[in-house]
Order: structure tokens, then sequence, then C-alpha cells
């Protein structure tokens, strides 16, 4: 993409809370390489982190900015924002599975560190606009959904589902520690639009795929059955693996989250499924080559 893009932003800095993590580094490196100031927020505790930090470090040198912090500390995060136009918030506990054995950390993090970010923003003069990115687990498994097994997949029953997808006016539904928790603070980032006149935008995403990204099998489990298949090692699909994901690559990502930055002023208070589509559906047979 070019800087002559319409949704090229300027002035101020780009402020980036889990900036060093799998999406917020290719942001990052977008924002750098049109010639913006970046700031880069994350405690750097997942794997791979640093080496993302040290990748946009050799590649963009004085115009990034690195702050070692965690969300969950309410001054450090008002120091972020500072200087800030536009804020982008990744930072999260992210699996499923984790958000089990520790869900108060679950919620300390995904509910308590955004809190902070949205306070943050309140107490700024000019708030910065937020783009804060939530997950399709917040419609938790789809009920009143009609599913149909198929040799390799489920699919939706209804036609107009299977062609167009699950839409943003689908009932919540949060299911496990971790969907009540992404869902909570999807709630809070809309609420503080309509409450406090904040520009925030929601993306519930699915599944995301691309470079920077470590793939655990918790989390990111497009690059977890690439690493595992490339190493010759075995691979693991719970239930029947049929279940379907739509994928979506994170350039196209980046670019709507640019994009929704950029028209922030009549988004604000909204949010929006994000993801491939129906055309981009994989099922955990198919992706693996374990098709029946």
């Amino acid at each position: 993409m070019s800087a002559a893009e319409p949704w090229k932003v300027d002035g101020g800095r780009t402020v980036i809370f889990g900036g060093a993590g799998f999406i917020g580094s290719n942001l990052a490196d977008h924002y750098l390489s049109e010639g913006r100031t970046v700031r880069v927020v994350d405690n750097l505790t997942r794997p791979g982190m640093v080496h993302n930090l040290r990748w946009l470090q050799a590649r963009h040198g004085a115009r990034l900015e690195v702050m070692t912090a965690d969300v969950r500390d309410a001054y450090a995060v008002k120091q972020a924002v500072i200087g800030a136009s536009q804020v982008f918030h990744f930072a999260a506990q992210v699996a499923v599975t984790t958000s089990l054995e520790t869900p108060v950390t679950d919620f300390e993090v995904n509910v308590g560190g955004t809190l902070n970010v949205l306070e943050a923003l309140r107490a700024m003069e000019r708030p910065a606009s937020l783009v804060y990115t939530s997950t399709n687990k917040v419609y938790g498994g789809l009920p009143g959904v009609e599913f149909v097994q198929k040799p390799s997949r489920y699919e939706p029953r209804d036609t107009g589902l299977r062609g167009h997808g699950v839409g943003e006016a689908c009932p919540l539904d949060f299911e496990s520690p971790h969907g009540c928790s992404k869902g909570a603070a999807d709630q809070y980032v809309l609420d503080y639009a309509r409450a406090y006149g904040l520009r925030t935008v929601v993306f519930r995403m699915s599944c995301i795929y691309g470079p920077r990204q470590f793939g655990t099998e918790d989390q990111g489990w497009v690059a977890h059955l690439l690493l595992r298949m490339l190493e010759g090692r075995p691979l693991t699909l719970y239930g029947a693996g049929r279940q379907v994901r739509d994928l979506l690559d994170v350039g196209e990502l980046v670019r709507a989250l640019g994009l929704a930055q950029q028209h922030i002023g009549r988004l604000k208070g909204q949010a929006f499924n994000i993801g491939g589509g129906p055309s981009r559906t994989v099922s955990l047979l198919e992706s693996s080559g374990s098709v029946p």
C-alpha cells in the first residue's frame, strides 16, 4: 500500500498495545513504513515477542518507540497514550485453556486492562481514537443455529448463513472465562462511545494468519499446524475435526484496521465481524489433509 492511500492518518503518534505480537508487529511495520512514529507497548511475556520487536527495531530504528509495560498498570497505560492520535488495543490473554486455569488473571488482563486503556483515553484533553480487537467467541456456540454434518465439515443448514456468514446482529452468548472477559471488554469499548463520546470501534475477529505468528496448540492454530507439518511432528485434532473457521490474511486485517481509524468518526460505537468470509472457510480436517 502506498503513502497516497486514503486511510493514512497524519499527525500524532500511533500507539499499539500488544504491539510486539503477531498482529501488532505487522500493523506497526506498516505504519512505520509509511513514516509515522509508532509507540509499541508490550509486556513481552509471550514467546516470539522479543523476536518481533528486534525485527521492528532493525527495520525502523528511532521512529519506533518501545515501552515495556503491562495493561494492568493503569499509570503506565496513561503514560503510554501521551501524544497519541490513534490507539490500537491488542494486548490480551488469548487462550481459552489458560482462562480456564487462571480465570482471575484472564479477567484482570482482558477486562481490567481494557478499562485502563479506556480511562486513559477519557482523561486526555483530546482523546485518541481506539480500535479494539475482540473475538468471534463472543457469539459462543451460536444457539439457535442448526448445523448439518458433511464428510469433512459442519455447515449451517440455513442457506443464508452458508452464503453470507454470521452477522453482527447475532445474539451474544459468552462461553468460558475467556469468552466472558473478551465479551465484557468488547461491551465496555462500545459503551464508552455511548456514555463518553469516545471514538471507539470493535473488531470481532475470526482466524488471522500470516508472518510473525508464533502459533501454539491453544492459539494461532494455522501457524501451529504448519509448523508441526514442517517439523514432521504429529498433529492432535480435538473433537471430530469438522469444526470450520474462516481465514483472513493479516495484511488484509492491517488494511481494515487502518480504514477503521480513517473513518472512525462515522464508525464509532460499532462492532464489526472480521474474517475471510464463507469463500475462505476451512475445517481442521481439511487444513490438516485428513479429509475422510
